[in-house]
């Protein structure tokens, strides 16, 4: 059936429409208009509510398209259409279901805390074994989260002071920050700090107040000679003395007998201390370091 040109089409017929939905039996046959000529019954009431309805009242004729697909915009929590799971501390992560079942940590959500001196390779370690995970996984380097700071940034070499202090904390706030809603999204996170044995509420309770419970701490502890010589391949504000680097070695060695897992890396290159790690925290996974 064929429409003369520039007339409306008229509206796919579907069950319930026709007469009794508004639409006038003429307007499927296109031809002249006569004035007065009938133009088919009149549209028929939609029956009044059954006694005791209470409900807002159904507008008659069909339903407007636009009415039945309204647009709901994103909640302000959302990003696009994806709703974001708050950041929340850390649990402790599930053990194995039988003894005979050895965890597997890398397709395992953690949070790892790489401690060790300057020099002792935990940020080429972190960012090998997160690189190599085959779940996600974030890299969270504390140094580079304070050099965040540029203009009036305190650096501790030109002397601990309180301003460095303070930068240091909110660093690793931050730091907590991030590496919460990480998980809260299924992404490991591994954080590296040289945490201090002689200071554990600022280092280590300090993590854990920020990460959570469920925070796996591995020490990255190699031989002086080692630090020294890793240092002086160092540039700009991350190189140390050779006096500061043996000062801070000497401190790291009380993490021995602290209970917390060393990993001795001195005759290690990085992928192979990245495998020793993954054995650890296999260990820790199934019997929690108590910290």
């Amino acid at each position: 059936m064929q429409h003369a040109v520039g007339s409306p089409l008229p509206p796919p017929h579907q069950p319930g429409q026709g007469a009794a939905a508004g639409w006038a039996p003429t307007a499927h046959h296109p031809g002249p208009h006569h004035p007065g000529a009938p133009q088919g019954p009149a549209p028929v009431p939609p029956p009044p509510p059954a006694p005791g309805y209470s409900g807002a009242a159904v507008p008659s004729g069909p339903i407007p398209p636009a009415s039945q697909h309204a647009h709901v915009p994103p909640t302000p929590e959302t990003t696009g259409h994806v709703p974001l799971p708050p950041g929340g501390p850390v649990g402790m992560p599930s053990p194995p279901p039988a003894p005979a079942t050895v965890p597997d940590p890398t397709s395992t959500t953690l949070a790892v805390l790489l401690i060790g001196p300057a020099g002792a390779g935990k940020t080429s370690v972190a960012k090998y074994w997160a690189d190599h995970r085959r779940v996600p996984t974030a890299h969270i380097s504390l140094d580079d989260v304070r050099e965040w700071v540029r203009s009036g940034f305190a650096d501790p070499q030109s002397g601990w002071n309180d301003h460095s202090e303070a930068q240091y904390r909110l660093a690793r706030r931050t730091c907590g920050f991030a590496a919460r809603n990480f998980l809260a999204n299924g992404i490991s996170c591994i954080l590296d700090d040289a945490v201090f044995p002689d200071r554990p509420v600022v280092g280590l309770g300090g993590w854990k107040r920020h990460v959570g419970p469920g925070l796996l701490p591995v020490v990255l502890l190699p031989g002086l000679d080692i630090v020294l010589e890793r240092n002086a391949e160092r540039r700009g504000n991350r190189r140390l003395t050779d006096e500061e680097v043996a000062r801070i070695h000497g401190r790291m060695a009380g993490w021995y007998g602290s209970g917390l897992p060393i990993i001795d890396n001195s005759q290690l290159d990085v992928p192979s201390t990245a495998r020793v790690l993954d054995e650890v925290l296999a260990r820790a996974i199934a019997s929690p370091p108590n910290w």
